[in-house]
């Protein structure tokens, strides 16, 4: 039986995805869930890293660093478009230490996705640190 979700639950889903994945290290399953020409725009010194292959090459750094940080983001509003496929997802981040899970910084983000064939893609990702 196939399942219908509203976009809205499917954007939900995609980004508890991208959540586990970053908690588990996982580059492939981050792959699929950023569109090629992703932007992510760092919420500390405003970096930039543009593309996937760019951005996952950047997770992987992560991911290898000794005390690596897990970083999770908790959307509390998702806004459609009503004349293009692409909404907006704001909320809060926060970066844990994997090894203690001690706050190293945290902070709100807005993400732009794009449906792109039957799947939500991030277009793009900007964050502010707060703390």
């Amino acid at each position: 039986m196939a399942q219908h979700l509203t976009p809205e639950l499917d954007i939900r889903i995609r980004r508890a995805a991208f959540n586990r994945a970053l908690a588990q290290g996982d580059l492939a399953a981050i792959g699929p869930l950023l569109a090629d020409e992703v932007v992510l725009v760092a919420g500390t010194d405003s970096a930039l890293i543009t593309g996937r292959k760019a951005q996952l090459l950047a997770w992987k750094r992560e991911f290898a660093a000794k005390d690596r940080s897990i970083y999770t983001r908790t959307p509390d509003a998702i806004l459609f478009s009503p004349v293009a496929p692409i909404a907006f997802e704001h909320g809060n981040w926060e970066g844990v230490s994997a090894q203690g899970g001690a706050v190293q910084a945290s902070g709100t983000y807005t993400a732009k996705w794009r449906k792109l064939g039957s799947e939500w893609v991030i277009e793009a990702e900007l964050y502010l640190t707060l703390a």
